[in-house]
């Protein structure tokens, strides 16, 4: 049978982000994608204009829809937006019979935030022990593991940190730190490095969320954990170096890029 991967974020309608990316992802991998929708935005490459949280039992009543008819081989989540979305999630994940990935998504790459202080104190106490993957890029990391987050050093501190809240796996992605860019994986009590060459361009629009996107599909496929993020990475840097160039601001990367097996 089709393997098949279940988002459950919001619309980004310049395409570039949220769930529009994870599916265009999810299919790049040969991987049937679901979606259930968590909010709505008025965003493009240059601004997030507005930012509309749907109702808990709207979400709960998708994700109830989707698992129950097209089962997952793996899910993942992005910007859920409140507390009470996040514990309407954390409440049925706790049941679920596949692999969660969260990407803890906080604010957007305008600046725009996308999940206030109550809803990040729940994703960090209720959500994230149900998670197999948690992956905060910098900012992220610091603030689920309470300490600040600059080198090498510090992802790798913060990776542990994150995994003493019941976290089985952790990948703090250091797109954020100069230089080469390096992600840590902290599964199964060994630490892991990623690294790829770090590429100078604005066309960066949704990457956390591809990556996230590509470790998914990689899992339902069958991948074991390290696999997958590495031929994750690999995608996700061959999607930035041939991006389309489109918009005026924040760009998106390309998402018709080759998938290296």
């Amino acid at each position: 049978m089709t393997a098949v991967a279940l988002t459950i974020a919001g619309s980004d309608p310049s395409g570039g982000a949220g769930l529009q990316a994870d599916l265009k992802t999810f299919h790049q991998h040969r991987v049937y994608g679901a979606s259930v929708v968590t909010l709505l935005t008025v965003q493009n490459t240059q601004t997030v204009q507005q930012v509309l949280v749907l109702d808990p039992a709207f979400v709960l009543a998708q994700l109830e829809a989707v698992v129950t008819d097209l089962p997952p081989g793996a899910a993942k989540t992005g910007a859920l937006g409140s507390a009470g979305v996040v514990e309407a999630l954390a409440e049925r994940a706790a049941s679920f019979s596949f692999p969660l990935v969260i990407d803890p998504v906080m604010i957007s790459k305008h600046g725009a935030r996308l999940m206030d202080d109550a809803a990040a104190a729940v994703l960090a106490r209720r959500l994230l022990p149900h998670a197999f993957l948690v992956t905060p890029n910098l900012p992220e990391a610091s603030a689920l593991s309470g300490r600040a987050v600059r080198d090498l050093a510090g992802m790798e501190d913060a990776a542990r940190a994150i995994g003493d809240l019941g976290v089985k796996n952790v990948l703090v992605k250091g797109g954020h730190l100069e230089g080469q860019a390096v992600d840590v994986l902290w599964s199964q009590e060994r630490l892991h490095h990623f690294s790829s060459e770090r590429l100078t361009t604005p066309h960066t629009h949704g990457t956390g969320c591809v990556y996230s996107a590509a470790i998914t599909a990689r899992l339902a496929l069958g991948d074991e954990l390290p696999v997958a993020v590495r031929r994750a990475k690999q995608f996700v840097t061959a999607a930035i170096r041939t991006n389309p160039g489109l918009g005026h601001g924040y760009g998106p990367t390309n998402l018709l890029a080759e998938v290296r097996d």
